[in-house]
């Protein structure tokens, strides 16, 4: 059944964070759809103006740009802050943002793999912490945060951005359990490859921006602590995750981001 044909989600604001391209831009059109105010975050302050200047005039919803570096220290201490004073309380909170590293760990500059660490994990831990209190305080809520179906294996040659969506899962899995009972719905969603500005490479099941979108919508409605976009997908992450041993799955995950780093 089309999600899309379900009744609404709650209305109220949505944060999107890395919402200028690819999979954020398209979540912040699909909650604007829904009726829904947004907060986007991203570092490129004139496209986030820009992309926050159409979604008013298509869909009449109100939207706050926050030009922001979460990978920042007290960036999202300095978000949280920004949102008590514009008095906004989130309703849905998507930690989206991130980046990725395609190498081998001994040929990359450190500072870039802790940036990438603190962006993709870090950010997200802190910015829920600072806004999952007042959910549970009012008994409603929701968090989905983008993991990958690199969680499920391990990813030499992008390691670290496998590692952080490793711990992405890990941490929203357990978020979900803590959360039971109080009315704050928690999930990860984990996109395989998707046709992003970062990720223009040919991949089989590659998927569209649109499509992880209405992932997270289904998320939404759901139940469940975890969601894989895509049935080619879904069955790579099973197959990666639970049947193969180790080795098999490093040394099959590690030909495909050579042949990028190669490519590259």
């Amino acid at each position: 059944m089309d999600v899309t044909t379900r009744e609404p989600i709650k209305q109220g604001t949505v944060l999107v964070t890395g919402a200028t391209m690819g999979i954020g831009a398209a979540i912040a059109e699909r909650m604007a759809r829904e009726g829904m105010d947004l907060v986007l975050v991203a570092r490129d302050g004139a496209r986030l103006e820009a992309a926050a200047k159409r979604l008013r005039a298509d869909h009449g919803v109100e939207v706050l740009a926050v030009p922001l570096d979460l990978s920042r220290e007290q960036a999202s201490v300095r978000l949280a802050e920004r949102l008590r004073d514009e008095r906004i309380e989130v309703e849905i909170l998507v930690n989206n943002a991130g980046t990725a590293l395609a190498a081998a760990v001994a040929a990359t500059d450190p500072a870039r793999v802790r940036a990438l660490v603190d962006l993709n994990a870090g950010a997200v831990v802190e910015l829920t912490s600072l806004l999952l209190p007042g959910m549970i305080a009012r008994g409603h809520g929701a968090i989905v945060n983008i993991a990958s179906t690199a969680a499920y294996a391990p990813a030499p040659y992008n390691a670290a951005y496998g590692a952080s969506k490793a711990f992405v899962l890990s941490f929203t899995r357990a978020l979900w359990a803590e959360t039971l009972g109080t009315g704050v719905r928690v999930a990860a969603v984990s996109p395989g490859a998707t046709e992003t500005p970062m990720n223009t490479r040919q991949a089989p099941g590659k998927r569209q921006p649109e499509q992880v979108a209405e992932t997270v919508i289904k998320a939404l409605r759901g139940r469940g602590p975890a969601v894989v976009d895509g049935r080619f997908n879904s069955v790579q992450a099973f197959v990666f995750g639970r049947l193969l041993p180790t080795r098999t799955a490093a040394r099959i995950t590690g030909q495909f981001f050579r042949k990028a780093v190669w490519e590259n």
